[in-house]
């Protein structure tokens, strides 16, 4: 039998607090800290446990998209097709910065439909967008309050 196990990718910087706000604000989620733990901070959705953010004094940006480091990892963040843009604007607004932009295909009106940045401590991430053609369930957009 298998232990229930969670995982969660961590994304370490030197100031954790901005950055875990910068995904919570971007994602519509919340930020506490983890228990037990007192450098990391947990970035949580409706679904759960989505990001964490470590404090680590001795990290250094990624260099992506210089060829002279490897990418590593990076988020990637589906949205609907209709709310590509609107998420670019929200992304960028609260700190993101835009690194390329490129054409998959799965758009219909020639516009890119994958996007790169940087979050406000140089890890990278995309935006992109969702494609039932390519068996992922479409995003609903949240309803405004």
């Amino acid at each position: 039998m298998t232990v229930p196990k969670t995982s969660v990718l961590v994304l370490d910087s030197t100031d954790p607090e901005p950055l875990a706000r910068f995904y919570a604000t971007l994602l519509g989620a919340t930020v506490e800290p983890a228990g037990g733990d007192p450098d990391l901070l947990l970035v949580s959705g409706r679904s759960g446990v989505v990001l964490g953010i470590r404090r680590d004094l001795g990290q250094a940006p990624p260099s992506w998209p210089r060829p002279e480091d490897s990418q590593q990892a990076h988020l990637h963040i589906l949205v609907a097709p209709d709310a590509l843009d609107e998420a670019e604007r929200e992304a960028v607004s609260l700190g993101a910065r835009p690194v390329a932009a490129v054409r998959d295909g799965t758009r219909t009106d020639r516009r890119t439909d994958l996007r790169r940045y940087t979050d406000p401590a140089g890890h990278s991430f995309v935006l992109g967008v969702t494609s039932p053609a390519q068996g992922t369930p479409p995003l609903s957009r949240p309803q405004e309050t």
